[in-house]
Order: structure tokens, then sequence, then C-alpha cells
């Protein structure tokens, strides 16, 4: 939530708190301690076959990510309200992203990535209390990574070539993670596609196979829920602060 609407740069919702890095420094720990225990049971086993296990596990894990991403950004984007407890705080946040979508890039990195941390530590500590094997830590370990960074890579799909780093440029040409380009097709009227934010790799399988849209029917004739998909867009979905004081579409800052 921000302190002010529309959103500027110098919101001080948008710093980052101590309780905020703490939470990050959860995540990234986690993650730390699954690869490490991963390469220590794999310096200890006596067959050639753990480490290639562990590259595609880990290849694996990274896809699983993006595809998580994805199935829960439709989720959040469709179905529940802001008054909801645990999710209704994210349901409020991607709806205003939504309506400010350059304001995700202006928030400090612990302040944009704390929450997805903190649930990965929760989830995944016990996990690697009790997993013995090398090749499935490994699979923690970039599954928990990469899901952390796919809401990094969801900000920079929202910033210009210009203002990132070559190698974050060359990362997205080659389709390692999500694009400006790619990512735009999500920020249409209806924002009902491309969910995906990690690399978008699953977002053509998805969306050619409609994968989402047969959900939304199934739930609809199942409990008569309606995804917020299939209302029409209303005018405040299509407002979105680009600098401090001046109001443009959103549309268009995404071009």
């Amino acid at each position: 939530m921000f302190s002010s609407y529309p959103p500027t740069p110098n919101d001080p919702s948008m710093r980052s708190t101590w309780s905020q890095i703490v939470e990050l420094a959860c995540g990234w720990a986690t993650v730390a301690l699954a690869l490490g225990k991963s390469i220590r049971l794999a310096a200890a086993a006596p067959s050639y076959t753990v480490v290639p296990s562990m590259v595609v596990a880990g290849l694996a894990g990274y896809f699983l990510a993006d595809l998580i991403s994805g199935v829960y950004h439709w989720v959040i984007d469709n179905y529940g309200d802001p008054s909801m407890p645990v999710f209704g705080p994210q349901i409020s946040n991607f709806q205003e992203h939504h309506k400010w979508p350059l304001a995700l890039t202006w928030q400090q990195v612990a302040n944009r990535l704390h929450k997805i941390a903190l649930v990965m530590a929760f989830f995944l500590f016990p996990l690697i209390l009790l997993c013995r094997d090398a090749a499935l830590l490994s699979l923690i370990a970039s599954f928990g990574f990469f899901a952390i960074m796919s809401q990094q890579t969801h900000s920079w799909a929202h910033c210009s070539r210009s203002q990132l780093h070559p190698i974050i440029v060359a990362l997205q040409d080659a389709g390692v993670i999500l694009s400006h380009a790619h990512h735009r097709a999500h920020h249409g009227p209806r924002h009902d596609n491309s969910y995906c934010i990690l690399s978008g790799v699953w977002n053509r399988i998805l969306d050619e196979n409609r994968v989402f849209k047969a959900l939304e029917m199934a739930l609809y004739v199942l409990l008569g829920v309606r995804p917020r998909s299939w209302s029409k867009p209303g005018s405040e979905q299509t407002e979105d602060a680009g600098k401090e004081g001046e109001v443009t579409s959103a549309h268009a800052q995404i071009q």
C-alpha cells in the first residue's frame, strides 16, 4: 500500500525497513542452506551421477518457479478481495500494480522481495531439514532462489533497456528472464494473459492452450465465481504515475 496516490518515486512506502531486510536475509539464508547441504551430500556420495542429477534438478527448479509465479499471479489477479486475511494485501498490491505499473520499479530491493523471501523461508526450511537427497535439495535451492528473484525480474521488465545493466538486457534478450516486450502483453486492458513473471517461458504454453481460461470456466460452472478478468476494465485501471506529478496511461508506460 502506498502512502500517497498516485504514488511517486520518493514515497516513503517505497523504502526498505529493517524488518524487510531481515526477512529477505532469511530467504537468502534458506536458499544458501539448501545449496550447501546439497553440495555436502554430493561430495560424500560415491556415484558420479549425483552432480548431473543436481544440475537437472536445478534447471527443474528454475522452470517450476516460473510456472508457480504464473499460477499464483493468475489467482491473485482474479480471485478474492483485499479484505481477505493473509492474501488480501497481495490482492490489493497487484491491483494497484495494474493501475501504476512503474511504482514497482521505485521500491527498494528488500521492500520488493521480502514477502516472497519470507514465504520461501517458512515453507522450504522444514523440507531442507528433512531432506537427505542432493538432487532434491538442489531443486529446493533453485526453486527458492528463482521464486524470490521472480519479483525482481518482474521489476526489470518494467524498466527501459537504458535503465538496466547490459547483462540484464542480455538475459532478457536470450529469454532467460522476463523482458519488457514479453511482459507488455499482460498489461493490456484485461490483464488476462502472460501471468508468469520469472522468464515467461510458460506463458506461450499456458496462453495458447487456454489453460487459465479453462480453469476460470470450470470454477464459474462449479462454484459460480467469476474472475476479475471477465469484467470490463474500468478507467481506474488505465492510469499510472510516470513521473512525480505526471499522470500518463499505463498502456503507454509499458510500451
